[in-house]
């Protein structure tokens, strides 16, 4: 499926099929006629704070489905606050993430889940490393926090913003940033396991028309859960909100 041409220093392009994420809107379609959209025959929350995050040039009005649905389910759902995500993921977690994780920890006085859907996925996986005392579990969904092999569109935008980013912040930010050479904490944190005390999740498509589907699991069985459907619309899809509440439930009940 990606045969990880080179396409820049900082990324590889992958032989996926941009124009099968047109089907999204079926995914949205599908949800609103599930029962699981209303809560039935899923796992009740207990209150804990949840933060959603949106993916690479989503704001949090792209979850406010996801975001609903948690306080249906009985959670208390935070949007992440970050504005765009379309810029240094360093800076978006120290600057705006950190502040939502504080807000929901002395709000709920417990332990918090993180979701972050695609790039969101990257910065929930980050953020879990760096905080793992203060969080429950961790949701990726579609989420290429493995490395980024995606289709040549979605890279040539990418560089894009990373041209944006470096104009932007200059010597605030390192040289490498927005590529996997950057040594920042974010990518430093990637790059280690976490502790079995946060409850890992990856939830995933093969049909995936964004990035290689490959890239967005952990390769660990009992962390990878794959579901029919597009990277844009596993932020919708009832498939993988079905597992989302299972996921929570577990990080519950291993506490």
């Amino acid at each position: 499926m990606a045969k990880g041409r080179k396409h820049s220093p900082s990324h590889a392009e992958a032989d996926t099929l941009l124009w099968t994420e047109a089907a999204f809107g079926v995914e949205l379609l599908l949800l609103h006629a599930s029962p699981v959209f209303y809560g039935f025959g899923i796992p009740r929350g207990d209150g804990s704070g949840v933060v959603v995050i949106p993916g690479f040039l989503g704001t949090d009005l792209h979850l406010m489905e996801l975001h609903a649905w948690l306080g249906r389910i009985g959670y208390r759902p935070y949007f992440s606050g970050i504005g765009i995500n379309a810029d240094c993921p360093n800076l978006l977690i120290q600057r705006h993430l950190n502040e939502t994780i504080e807000t929901a920890l002395a709000q709920t006085g417990r332990k918090i889940h993180l979701i972050g859907h695609s790039l969101g996925g990257v910065l929930a996986r980050s953020a879990a490393s760096q905080r793992f005392l203060d969080v429950a579990s961790v949701i990726m969904l579609a989420a290429p926090f493995r490395g980024t092999v995606a289709h040549r569109a979605i890279l040539r935008v990418a560089d894009a913003v990373r041209n944006r980013i470096l104009e932007e912040h200059g010597p605030g930010v390192l040289p490498d940033c927005y590529t996997g050479r950057c040594t920042c904490n974010f990518i430093d944190s990637l790059r280690r396991d976490l502790p079995d005390s946060v409850t890992e999740t990856a939830i995933y498509t093969r049909h995936d028309g964004i990035v290689d589907w490959r890239c967005c699991v952990t390769k660990n069985p009992e962390c990878d859960f794959e579901v029919p459907g597009t990277h844009i619309g596993l932020a919708f899809n009832s498939s993988a909100y079905i597992v989302v509440a299972e996921r929570l439930a577990q990080a519950q009940s291993s506490k």
